[in-house]
């Protein structure tokens, strides 16, 4: 079956044909009909640091999914063959430390299925189980609620998640985005404003910055932005760059915090999927075949990139 894979840091990847999974004690295997792309994609490819999440090589990236359960292994009674599934990736790191979703059909233990709702499509779905699972998550780890001021950076795959179902909470939402082009359908999902840099909103009083961004400069503006009153927090979610300097000062003596926040839940994943069936949620997918892969890494290299991407692995 076809698949792509990871060979190492500074290599490309690779479109090689690999025998196909069989479904294990407590897993099943899953004809993958969408996969998402993802900025951590591009990391493991330039950066050794992504090495340490990794059993070994090669692996098969990807680690949002979608598809129809195919084949049921043994012991398993909740799922059957034709089940609309989506993967939470976190169940077994999926795309690092066991093959991920950029192949035909993957293997998955049920402990990491979640159903699809029907309204919910197939590119949508696998969206929702990180960009959704992720940007929820942080919502999460900075605790918004109702009435809090809510500063997000970056309005790509997991900042318009996060910065909607903010606003859904009932939080008033400042959206920081260098594309301008793209202004108009931030306010349309509600932000109170937009603005290039989120330093331009430090006279809000901003209660927590959720920067889905994280190239280095984002995250130290973001301390700088956020108030200072109360302990304002920070919540940093993206990756662009895995370094970042920041002001100690403004830090401690604002009594800020900063916190990592990776991931989420199988109910953030729901959740998600909730207001996507609703139709609240509509977040921009940008769907490219399976063999363009290596040109929708290249468009997030180059910032090119629409919303989430997604690949239709088959139809």
């Amino acid at each position: 079956m076809r698949a792509w894979q990871f060979v190492g840091t500074h290599k490309p990847f690779e479109r090689v044909d690999i025998e196909e999974p069989t479904a294990g004690p407590g897993k099943v295997v899953i004809d993958v009909k969408a996969a998402g792309l993802c900025h951590s994609d591009v990391g493991i490819l330039e950066d050794e640091k992504w090495l340490s999440t990794m059993k070994e090589l090669p692996v098969v990236p990807g680690h949002e999914t979608a598809g129809v359960i195919s084949e049921v292994g043994e012991g398993v009674t909740d799922w059957k063959v034709g089940d609309r599934v989506a993967v939470w990736p976190l169940a077994e790191i999926m795309g690092y430390m066991v093959n991920g979703a950029w192949e035909d059909r993957a293997e998955v233990s049920t402990d990491a299925l979640v159903a699809i709702p029907d309204e919910v499509s197939f590119a949508q779905a696998a969206a929702a189980t990180d960009a959704g699972m992720t940007s929820v998550g942080a919502l999460s780890t900075a605790g918004v609620e109702a009435g809090m001021k809510v500063g997000v950076i970056g309005f790509g795959g997991l900042g318009q998640i996060g910065a909607r179902v903010a606003k859904l909470r009932g939080a008033d939402v400042y959206v920081a985005e260098v594309n301008e082009s793209i202004w108009d359908r931030i306010r349309e999902a509600g932000a109170t404003k937009v603005a290039k840099s989120i330093t331009e909103f430090a006279d809000v009083e901003l209660d927590v910055i959720i920067d889905y961004a994280g190239f280095g400069v984002t995250t130290a503006d973001a301390l700088k932005a956020v108030k200072s009153s109360g302990g304002g927090r920070v919540v940093q979610v993206g990756m662009g760059k895995l370094e970042s300097t920041i002001d100690t000062y403004s830090l401690i003596l604002g009594r800020k915090q900063l916190h990592g926040s990776m991931g989420g839940s199988k109910n953030d994943i729901e959740e998600t999927m909730r207001y996507m069936a609703s139709g609240d949620l509509k977040p921009t997918i940008t769907e490219i075949d399976f063999e363009q892969i290596p040109d929708g890494i290249q468009q997030l290299m180059d910032g090119t990139s629409v919303g989430r991407l997604v690949a239709k692995v088959a139809d």
